[in-house]
């Protein structure tokens, strides 16, 4: 007979479950970002061109974002511990493959691979953190998995040079192995099994139509710089591409209104009013970090002339402070209002990002913009556990896999149309020289962080119920 969530219980150590998801979870946010410093490395050892060099990230980043939705409602489905080990099996899997890849074909591919893999982890680490802990303590054991996501973009840059210059670059790919085998004999034995009261249907209409349209819409958005949002091949354009995406997705939404068995994602989860605003704050929140680190990248290389390493490193702190106040932030808002901390963070957003736009300047020492990117950092760390807690907070059990599933997804797709829209804001050369340009290019993740805050305004305040 099939549990009730209610009779989900919690593991003999729910924090040991947690740190075993958070192993997981850590790597897998790792990946989307340590490929970036091994690229001069792989295009000389596979002989790759830049368009396959960039498709390394890219397949990831796609494949990753694509099957969130999906992915979180298999949870749903057949629980998330089994779907969170599969994943994890086929992430470890992938990772061998790169690391054995013979040519940039064969790494692309098994990057899409590893993104999948990804896709089904993700959503079920947040998800079993709202069934392993109640309300009065998600907040700190968020906090914990917010802090994650930020250590390991500090931690990528640092780990991929160190990794590269020790290994080469399948090093950063072989290192997964013995972490993923480990992780997943530690999620083995200390995730709690649970399983749904009763059986899901799957849609596979929505999941048709989800994953053509997220599909063509990603594409058209990550790799439109690259055709000149032109043509890609005989009458196929970017534009018919993403028209096409959109299509494809208005489509889904109708069928899911329609479907009178189960959604893939059921538009009830819209209703309620908080898991909304925080869906769309952290498509915002992912908007702007896709769009503030591109310009900063390049200024600091193009017309301040720092290394590539040099630059990278500059955002090290900033990271590592996020993953602090992330810390902080989740057990605070156990005992606080999380709209209010997730204000707040956003409020220091805006602050930080504005002051780096006016900062940047010809001559500029780097030193002088670290005060700007450790605001930001404290507002990325107050924005991520609060956000994530608003979000599943007052949801009834069962769509907690798809709210999951539709957090991160918001969450990624915001950051890479971040991504895009700087890229064509950098190419439209606003202001007469590369600072004015950097600086009206930084307005765009300005722009979106207001969207946030304009978000948490929206949230109904939940009780708050002191801890034990």
């Amino acid at each position: 007979m099939l549990r009730s969530p209610s009779s989900y219980g919690s593991p003999a150590s729910p924090q040991a479950a947690l740190y075993a998801l958070c192993v997981s979870f850590f790597m897998i946010c790792l990946d989307a970002t340590v490929v970036n410093v091994a690229v001069p490395d792989i295009r000389a050892s596979l002989g790759a061109s830049l368009n396959e060099a960039v498709w390394v990230n890219s397949a990831y980043a796609l494949c990753y974002a694509v099957p969130l939705i999906l992915a979180g409602r298999l949870g749903d489905r057949y629980g998330p511990k089994p779907i969170f080990l599969t994943g994890l099996a086929g992430f470890t899997a992938a990772s061998l493959a790169c690391a054995l890849a013979p040519s940039a074909s064969v790494l692309i591919a098994a990057r899409a691979v590893q993104g999948l893999a990804a896709a089904l982890i993700a959503p079920q680490t947040m998800s079993m953190i709202v069934h392993m802990f109640p309300p009065e303590r998600r907040g700190g054991a968020l906090g914990v998995w917010g802090a994650v996501g930020g250590a390991a973009m500090a931690a990528g840059p640092v780990i991929g040079g160190l990794l590269i210059t020790w290994t080469g670059w399948r090093g950063i790919f072989l290192v997964n192995i013995p972490v993923g085998i480990a992780g997943w004999i530690a999620a083995a034995r200390l995730l709690p099994d649970w399983t749904p009261a009763r059986d899901h249907r799957l849609d596979l209409w929505g999941i048709a139509l989800s994953a053509v349209g997220l599909t063509a819409l990603v594409f058209g958005v990550q790799s439109g710089e690259a055709y000149d949002w032109g043509t890609v091949a005989g009458p196929v354009t970017i534009p018919a591409i993403l028209t096409f995406g959109i299509l494809c997705l208005g489509a889904f939404v109708w069928w899911q209104h329609h479907n009178t068995r189960e959604p893939l994602l059921p538009l009830r989860l819209f209703h309620n009013r908080n898991f909304s605003a925080a869906a769309t704050a952290g498509g915002a929140m992912g908007a702007a970090m896709g769009g503030l680190f591109l310009p900063l990248m390049i200024y600091l290389q193009s017309a301040l002339g720092y290394s590539p390493l040099a630059a990278g490193a500059a955002t090290v702190p900033m990271f590592a402070l996020s993953s602090v106040c992330a810390r902080l932030a989740g057990k605070w808002s156990d005992t606080n209002s999380p709209r209010a901390l997730a204000a707040l963070g956003f409020a220091l957003l805006i602050t930080g990002t504005g002051s780096l736009a006016l900062l940047l300047q010809p001559g500029v020492d780097i030193w002088a913009l670290m005060p700007s990117l450790l605001v930001a950092g404290i507002g990325v760390g107050m924005v991520s556990a609060p956000l994530a807690g608003i979000a599943t907070r007052t949801l009834e059990p069962s769509l907690v896999g798809a709210a999951s599933g539709v957090f991160n997804t918001t969450r990624q797709l915001g950051g890479a149309f971040g991504s895009a829209a700087t890229g064509v804001l950098l190419q439209a050369h606003l202001g007469s020289t590369p600072t004015t340009a950097t600086q009206a290019t930084l307005a765009f993740p300005v722009a979106m962080l207001l969207i946030g805050l304009a978000c948490c305004a929206l949230v109904r305040p939940a009780p708050i119920k002191p801890t034990a």
